[in-house]
């Protein structure tokens, strides 16, 4: 099971007076699964978000995130889960106004060290494959609504993650923008083995995911409980992006496969280590990019 959220609970204040945002969830996400995440303002379902986001934590349960745990992590630690493994798309674009498209699908490449030359060309695949070669020097003032969100897009898919959190992707746009959008995300998860979450109040957009989990006063709805533990009805291969016909599956070398408890990788003596999840290799630079060794399927 790529993750799994076990009796997830997120309570606000505390005593009689604490707000219980979440009580007890329990879900499971296969690779390669397209989860809506759906239910009323208030349901929980944000709040279930950050967390799956690294965001957040829970006030109690356990969230393994392919093997790994996620609240056994401090701090530092699950914002270098976030940086590497994790994508996010959000409503409302999340751009920086008078930056070029290019530089804003740049910006979380720089953040992870990577090299001047190899940030443009991986930034420019990802914008070509959402449909904007030719826009790469339009600041995000000068372009449409659909057209941001690809771009918010494309700064999400460019590092290559795991998983793509997508938090109401279509909740800004009319309806013909909107199908653009989901036919991009459909393709990404279809193409590209993403596996993704979208947050989303609309029900046409949620059946292009594969099941739907209704959230109702902290916890999943009843009716939708066995959509919230079954496996998806597609599932990704164990090696990330292993049947890709895509362009960016060039980009793409053994060593991004998979995150592991084995996992390799270099960070700043600033972001700590990921204890029991990650080996350190010290000698090498702090802004290499760390090596995976892929976890067997479950």
């Amino acid at each position: 099971m790529f993750i799994e959220l076990t009796n997830i609970t997120k309570y606000y204040g505390e005593g009689e007076s604490a707000f219980k945002a979440l009580k007890g969830v329990n879900l499971n996400i296969n690779q390669g699964d397209f989860l809506a995440l759906m239910g009323p303002s208030g349901s929980g379902k944000s709040t279930m978000a950050n967390i799956l986001g690294c965001l957040d934590v829970a006030s109690s349960g356990k969230y393994l995130f392919d093997g790994v745990d996620v609240f056994a992590l401090n701090r530092n630690e699950r914002a270098l889960l976030r940086r590497f493994y994790i994508g996010f798309i959000f409503q409302g674009f999340n751009l920086l106004p008078r930056t070029t498209a290019l530089e804003n699908v740049e910006l979380p490449l720089l953040y992870r060290g990577i090299k001047k030359q190899e940030r443009k060309k991986m930034a420019l695949e990802a914008l070509e494959m959402v449909g904007l070669n030719g826009w790469e020097t339009h600041t995000s003032n000068k372009l449409s609504g659909g057209q941001q969100q690809r771009v918010a897009i494309a700064r999400a898919i460019a590092s290559k993650p795991l998983f793509l959190l997508a938090d109401e992707p279509t909740g800004n746009l009319d309806t013909k923008r909107s199908l653009e959008i989901m036919n991009i995300l459909k393709w990404l998860n279809t193409d590209l083995k993403i596996t993704i979450l979208m947050v989303t109040h609309e029900a046409e957009m949620a059946k292009f995911a594969h099941r739907e989990v209704h959230f109702l006063d902290g916890n999943i709805d009843p009716r939708y409980l066995a959509n919230a533990t079954a496996g998806a009805n597609y599932r990704g291969d164990s090696a990330l992006y292993a049947d890709s016909t895509s362009k960016m599956d060039t980009a793409i070398n053994d060593k991004d496969s998979a995150l592991s408890k084995n996992v390799t990788t270099t960070i700043d003596s600033k972001d700590s280590t990921l204890d029991s999840a990650f080996k350190v290799d010290s000698a090498e630079s702090a802004k290499s990019t760390p090596t995976y060794t892929a976890k067997e399927s479950k």
